[in-house]
């Protein structure tokens, strides 16, 4: 799979149906699904990589109201962040070069879960087995170390130490 037909992929969701992501998805589950297995899994990596991108400490500021990325007191939700990622996604090709170039451009209070499901949703159609691969690339938020290397700014705090579970822990 290339990264245009990743994108031509996600260009096949419904809007029309918004409030139900599954039925916004179905055109491009679909469309999946007819494709290899070995191109189900790297639109998978692909999407892994591109939230990856997206995980950084500037992102994170934008992507909620009064979120301090360099406050390690402020309580940042590792999954909110990730599905405020995956709505950029979404988006499109277009919309995600913009909020990669321009963090202030991050959408803020919004989520798009269901994204993280879709290649396996297809695979699923597929085969009719269940998808189980891990991308090389971590999507999940604060994976993307060299983009959440602390600033001057940055202040350790309650959500930052090695008392918070690894997968909220912010590096400090």
């Amino acid at each position: 799979m290339s990264e245009d037909a990743f994108w031509k992929i996600i260009a096949l969701f419904d809007w029309k149906k918004t409030g139900d992501d599954d039925k916004v998805m179905a055109p491009a589950a679909a469309a999946l699904a007819k494709m290899s297995e070995a191109d189900i899994t790297k639109f998978a990596d692909i999407l892994a990589e591109k939230l990856y991108a997206l995980d950084t400490r500037e992102h994170a500021r934008h992507a909620e109201e009064d979120a301090d990325p360099d406050d390690g007191d402020t309580y940042i939700s590792a999954d909110g962040f990730l599905y405020s990622r995956c709505v950029v996604v979404a988006n499109g090709r277009e919309f995600f070069d913009k909020v990669l170039a321009d963090p202030t451009e991050m959408p803020k209070d919004m989520e798009f879960e269901s994204l993280l499901y879709l290649a396996g949703t297809a695979y699923e159609q597929k085969t009719g087995e269940e998808f189980d691969h891990v991308s090389p690339l971590s999507f999940e938020s604060f994976s993307n170390v060299e983009a959440w290397k602390p600033t001057a700014q940055t202040r350790p705090g309650r959500f930052t130490g090695e008392n918070v579970p690894p997968g909220n822990r912010r590096p400090s």
